[in-house]
């Protein structure tokens, strides 16, 4: 039976004494509920996977010496900025003109600033360990979270442990968080976002199931069907996580309106769930004014980035408008016209850059590993043999990233089967990373394999969604056999899991095999002339 409020009370629905509040069915209890409880013992299988990235990113982070790739800008900017709050040109002795923006430099500035000078407080000239670590402590940071977000997407600690080892053991983040460039920072702070929102979706539901027993109906028609669920505290931080996303690299903005996808499908499907009757309006007129929050949170955090160059009189074009154009600077928006001017300068950079390069590839190459990067190359010896090599190869694993499209694949055939809301979230921000980039090779625009370092997490869970696909659920607690066996057929689970083990194992022993062209360690030319398995592609 259903209370109506009174007359006085119409803002809240009156709670019923417990006998007559309405019992949650189960089925809608289910679809509430979380897959995984909090486990304390997880967190220790959760350590040992993050002790194994941190000591293989750790060791000989210093070798090679030298800034090697873009670390000579990105790692040089990141002392400007500790010098004058902005990227800075010696000849000239003013800001320099850069197209990405700062949080991620700052970073790496961090790394150096604690690690990188002297006892006098200058800057080292073999400082790699300073302006590298930065990239060790986000790269193991973001294998954590992988850890945990698996865990908690598939309700298992094994999944989660198995999604973490795998980015660990992947050459591309390998190589990436051992170097100052900023698509490890770009990366994590979209999967802190990511693991930020699927915190955000387990709360929401959580409090529309509290909000059930207490006695609200979500049949009822206007405000009595649709509980104050507070403060989504989690979505609120997924937003200052992509906004330090899109301080790092402007390339953040698709994985923004990806999120922004996933946050309005998962309040629908929480409504839905519920058994609300208009799960679309109520979304609507619920969650409007948290989204433009969501929005103006990224923003806010955006241009926080920008606040050396605020402060600085010296930053590229910080006074545009009196210097170039003679014009009155207002307060607070003459600063914000022309950070736009800069801003659109970079803009018609990026959308001008053809220079040809002799690594550039195409999106439809890199899942293919069709066009991997040298950071370092040299022939010095010695190696016992009369030719050496000593390369770091930004490269995927290849057995991990070979799996990647037939992961994908599975992902499509298993969602769309299931109607897995999981896939669904997965795959789209898989996507995100990449295919945008399609345009720009329309546009004929240089690009590189580390552009799809976003999308990497999300593939890492494809691949382990399948994984676990293949396992198959485990069998209910207390469950009979059916009827008509002598005993229960476990063939599926085991066969399943030998084979997810087995192929974690041959990943691990390709890395292995590679490790010694992600490191620079010095091989004969014959050893390193047997890892160029695509030849001239790799070369």
């Amino acid at each position: 039976m259903t209370i109506e409020p009174s007359t006085a009370d119409t803002a809240r629905p009156a709670v019923p004494p417990d006998d007559a509040v309405p019992a949650v069915p189960e089925a809608v209890r289910r679809r509430l509920l979380p897959r995984v409880g909090p486990d304390p013992r997880s967190w220790v299988a959760t350590g040992v996977i993050v002790l194994i990235a941190l000591a293989l990113r750790l060791i000989g982070l210093a070798h090679p010496r030298g800034k090697i790739f873009d670390e000579t800008y990105y790692a040089t900017e990141g002392q400007e900025l500790f010098d004058h709050n902005v990227e800075w040109k010696p000849e000239t002795s003013s800001g320099d003109f850069v197209v990405h923006p700062p949080l991620g430099k700052w970073i790496i500035g961090v790394g150096e600033w604690l690690f990188g000078r002297d006892g006098h407080g200058h800057w080292l000239t073999n400082g790699e360990f300073g302006w590298r670590i930065s990239a060790v402590v986000f790269g193991t940071l973001s294998v954590l979270m992988l850890v945990r977000v698996a865990r908690r997407l598939f309700g298992s600690t094994v999944l989660g442990c198995a999604a973490g080892l795998l980015m660990a053991l992947d050459g591309m983040h390998f190589v990436l968080s051992r170097s100052a460039l900023l698509d490890i920072f770009l990366m994590t702070f979209i999967l802190a976002g990511f693991a930020c929102l699927v915190m955000d979706r387990d709360q929401r539901r959580a409090r529309w199931l509290a909000a059930m027993e207490s006695g609200v109906d979500p049949t009822r028609p206007g405000r009595a069907g649709r509980p104050h669920l507070g403060v989504p505290w989690w979505r609120l931080a997924a937003a200052v996580m992509l906004g330090c996303a899109a301080s790092v690299k402007w390339s953040a903005l698709w994985d923004i309106l990806a999120f922004l996808v996933l946050l309005v499908a998962w309040e629908i499907g929480a409504r839905r769930a519920a058994g609300a009757p208009h799960p679309w309006r109520d979304t609507a007129l619920d969650e409007l004014g948290w989204v433009l929050a969501f929005l103006g949170i990224i923003g806010a955090v955006y241009l926080t980035s920008w606040t050396g160059w605020f402060l600085s009189d010296d930053g590229w074009d910080r006074h545009y408008l009196a210097q170039q154009l003679h014009q009155r600077e207002l307060p607070v928006i003459g600063a914000l016209q022309n950070l736009y001017h800069y801003h659109m300068e970079a803009l018609h950079f990026h959308d001008n850059l053809h220079d040809p390069h002799r690594y550039q590839s195409w999106p439809w190459q890199w899942l293919l590993l069709g066009r991997p990067v040298a950071f370092y190359y040299s022939q010095d010896g010695p190696c016992g043999a009369a030719n050496c090599s000593a390369e770091v190869l930004m490269l995927g694993t290849p057995l991990l990233w070979w799996s990647f499209l037939p992961a994908l694949a599975g992902l499509v055939w298993f969602g769309t089967s299931r109607r897995d809301w999981r896939a669904f979230a997965i795959g789209l921000c898989a996507a995100a990373g990449i295919v945008p980039w399609f345009w720009y090779e329309i546009k004929d625009r240089t690009m590189f394999a580390f552009y799809a370092l976003p999308s990497l997490p999300f593939l890492v869970l494809a691949v382990v969604y399948v994984l676990g696909a293949i396992i198959g659920p485990a069998p209910a607690a207390g469950a009979a056999p059916a009827s008509g066996r002598r005993r229960p057929v476990p063939d599926r689970r085991l066969f399943g899991t030998i084979f997810a083990a087995v192929y974690v194992g041959l990943v691990a022993l390709c890395f292995a095999y590679f490790y010694p062209i992600y490191t620079g360690k010095i091989i004969t030319y014959a050893q390193w002339s047997a890892r160029m398995w695509l030849g001239g592609r790799w070369i």
